[in-house]
């Protein structure tokens, strides 16, 4: 996507210096855009431990250039045995994405093969890319399938110029918080769909829920939004199921960070309510998502998906852009206690469909085989 009219991924190799990775650091987004320079294995597992990076693609992609730069670093030495212990260390950043392990484990497989240090670095450089291309190129297809989606509600709703010369008004999307560029190497999953959708002149209008704790709808969706031009309202996230009893929602597209074999969905907490809300009032509820954000060894995801715990000042504490500089402020009492539950888990049963790099399928065992059939046991 675009940044002032450049156009950016999210992370890459320093140009002149391909020991050093860059990435946007999303802490201070939207009042500055800073790029991070990381140099080592322990700088990238602070980056996504502490949210510099986040995202089931991203977080991915940066575990992916994590294990290279744990390459370089024991290139010297004993280099299996590091990249065992980098591998470790990124695992046990954040763990409910599963795009995170699936990375490590790509890489850990394809050094495997190198014959000497040399050769496993230049082997680990390879997958970080590959890792990096492919997740975008898959979120540029989630793109295409999804405007199909877009475009056929469009016209059973009288919204598409063809069936409604006089005009419907946009479709009415409604998001949770980051699935987009910015969580991913470039497209997004759940805004896929929403910028083809614009890029090709049917006109779109995103609910933008701000999604608490950490805003990452108002802070991160919006943006790029705004940076793409794309019509939106960033709404509180107890309004969404207001909207959509008065016929504002025309559809709900979120993404994944793990969703079963059977179409269970752990997205950010507060999506099994938008999800309950759009079920109660026959809102189409999609879930957009690459392959490598299934795990393909699950099926119950209410008992078997992990739910990552973050800090309770998360919850207690607001950060803010005031005069000219970012600043946190304290919104809860100081003694009470807080929960900061980072996910939750919306039963297959409440989901429309699965917006893949494939094509659309129905959130259940059969229909995700059918579209990835190499994954059958």
């Amino acid at each position: 996507m675009k940044v002032n009219g450049q156009h950016f991924r999210t992370i890459w190799l320093k140009p002149d210096d391909e020991t050093v990775v860059q990435l946007i650091d999303q802490r201070f987004l939207p009042h500055r855009f800073v790029i991070e320079e990381v140099r080592t294995v322990e700088q990238m597992a602070t980056a996504i431990r502490e949210m510099h990076v986040r995202g089931a693609g991203l977080i991915g992609a940066s575990a992916g250039y994590g294990m290279y730069l744990a390459a370089i670093e024991a290139s010297a030495g004993k280099l299996d045995e590091q990249l065992t212990r980098a591998a470790a260390q990124l695992k046990a950043t954040r763990p409910t994405a599963v795009n995170l392990s699936w990375a490590i484990e790509r890489q850990l497989r394809n050094t495997a093969e190198g014959k000497n240090a040399e050769e496993k670095v230049a082997v680990a450089l390879r997958t970080a890319r590959s890792i990096a291309d492919e997740d975008a190129e898959h979120c540029r297809m989630i793109g295409r399938h999804g405007l199909e989606v877009i475009r056929q509600l469009a016209r059973r709703a009288g919204k598409f110029a063809t069936a409604n010369p006089s005009g419907g008004g946009p479709v009415n999307v409604l998001t949770h918080c980051n699935a987009g560029w910015l969580a991913f190497v470039d497209y997004g999953s759940a805004t896929a769909p929403i910028y083809a959708a614009h890029d090709c002149g049917l006109p779109v209008h995103v609910w933008v829920a701000e999604t608490r704790p950490r805003n990452q709808g108002s802070k991160l969706t919006a943006w790029e939004l705004g940076e793409h031009r794309v019509p939106h309202t960033i709404i509180a996230d107890s309004a969404a199921g207001h909207l959509m009893q008065r016929g504002a929602v025309d559809l709900v597209i979120v993404g994944t960070d793990r969703t079963t074999l059977s179409g269970d969905v752990a997205n950010k907490v507060g999506t099994y309510l938008k999800a309950l809300a759009a079920k109660d009032n026959n809102v189409p509820f999609y879930v957009a998502l690459p392959s490598s954000s299934f795990d393909w060894k699950l099926r119950d995801g209410l008992k078997e998906i992990p739910i990552e715990e973050r800090g309770a000042e998360e919850v207690k504490q607001a950060d803010g852009w005031f005069e000219g500089q970012q600043i946190e402020v304290r919104v809860a009492p100081e003694r009470s206690p807080a929960a900061n539950y980072g996910f939750d888990v919306t039963p297959s049963h409440l989901v429309t469909g699965l917006i893949t790099e494939r094509g659309v399928c129905e959130a259940n065992e059969k229909s995700i085989r059918a579209l990835f059939p190499e994954q059958a046991s």
